[in-house]
């Protein structure tokens, strides 16, 4: 209990009280073990080797801008997320060091985040592809009623962002939106700027750290523009996942120690591009094709009934698997049949005919972690209860 006392709880002042006030010899500056968020199992510590760096060896922060994001003592930041997901402990821890200002929201709301930007003269700030989502379902009067001029770099990553989504926010926003690619393994990385990505648009970027390579489920390289696990080269592969050596060993390349995956699905275009498309363990597979879901949000979440949205295969007795949509109206909207059919037909208008949901169901507000990740297992689960398939 600090400055007081309190029945059950140790003074913090007296506890240190025996403590020498003088700096330690050794002061290492340590490491984090962060989880990965757990959207398709159980999450996993992820453990790097500490840095033999102790605090007196670290360089003083100067005035001039850090990073390819210009962070510096000037810098504003605001975090709409929580600090204990990797990226806004990262960037916040980053940020303080270099003397800059942090801005935490006690969680996301569209409208307050614009309030935020506005009050606190917010320069830098990270978001995810479904904050994106909210902020333009606010009216055109909420968009505008707060002034944004003091934004720079708006930083998004976590997961893909619908290209029409992404196109609006730039319109918006202005050419100030950076994307990057990459997990709390540290096993590599992608950057995209705003100009860069509309000229390549739905891409993640070029690889900014590791050399990426696209495989089959044998571990075989495939070509451009073919589909496959997305694979992250490094001299070295420091990263282990915590008690859990299968999963390490999972996540490394068959025949190439140094390589690794994260579980995503993607391809490289002719100029070194990447693109995702979905995660491996989300793929649908029905009477042999495979289906990818991120492609199917991304079309119906512009419906402007949709609030949020997830789709995942369930059982079909012919087929193996089948598409199946799950819907969160919009404030003010119906539940009807009614509406169910005019999304599917909407589908139809942007979607090959195998990727139309067979059904759509609705539900009152989507599992999505405080990070804006969806907990699509929770759903998932509850249509293939004791089903026996290779997704679960």
């Amino acid at each position: 209990m600090v400055d007081g006392e309190a029945s059950g709880w140790h003074n913090y002042e007296a506890a240190i009280s025996a403590m020498p006030t003088t700096p330690l010899p050794e002061q290492w500056i340590g490491g984090a073990m962060l989880y990965s968020s757990g959207t398709t199992g159980r999450p996993k510590g992820i453990i790097r080797p500490l840095p033999e760096l102790q605090l007196t060896q670290l360089p003083i922060p100067d005035e001039a801008p850090s990073g390819p994001y210009g962070f510096d003592q000037d810098t504003v930041y605001l975090s709409p997320a929580p600090l204990y997901h990797s990226a806004p402990f990262a960037f916040t821890t980053n940020i303080q060091r270099q003397g800059g200002t942090v801005a935490v929201m006690p969680r996301f709301d569209a409208l307050d985040a614009l309030r935020c930007i506005e009050e606190f003269g917010v320069t830098h700030s990270q978001w995810v592809p479904t904050m994106f989502v909210r902020m333009l379902k606010l009216t055109e009067q909420e968009r505008q009623q707060h002034d944004l001029s003091s934004h720079q770099v708006a930083i998004h990553a976590a997961a893909p962002c619908p290209v029409d989504v992404k196109r609006r926010m730039i319109e918006w926003w202005g050419p100030i939106i950076e994307e990057y690619y990459a997990g709390t393994e540290g096993n590599g990385s992608t950057r995209i700027g705003s100009l860069e990505w509309l000229e390549h648009p739905g891409s993640v970027g070029k690889a900014a750290s590791g050399q990426i390579h696209i495989c089959d489920e044998e571990g075989t390289e495939l070509p451009v523009r073919e589909a496959g696990i997305v694979y992250f080269a490094q001299e070295r592969m420091t990263y282990a996942y915590h008690n859990a050596p299968e999963k390490t060993r999972d996540a490394r390349h068959p025949e190439h120690p140094n390589w690794s995956a994260l579980g995503d699905v993607g391809y490289l275009d002719d100029d070194g591009y990447l693109y995702l498309t979905d995660r491996k363990s989300f793929m649908i597979v029905s009477g042999g094709v495979n289906i990818y879901p991120q492609e199917i949000e991304n079309a119906l979440i512009l419906h402007p009934a949709v609030l949020d949205i997830a789709v995942f295969g369930v059982p079909n007795a012919d087929f193996g698997e089948e598409v199946k949509a799950v819907i969160q109206v919009a404030e003010g909207v119906d539940e009807s049949d009614e509406l169910k059919d005019e999304l599917t037909e909407f589908a139809r208008q942007k979607l090959a005919h195998y990727m139309v949901p067979r059904s759509i169901d609705y539900i009152a507000e989507m599992p999505r972690l405080p990070t804006g990740k969806l907990y699509k297992r929770l759903l998932r689960d509850r249509y293939w209860g004791k089903h026996d398939t290779r997704i679960i």
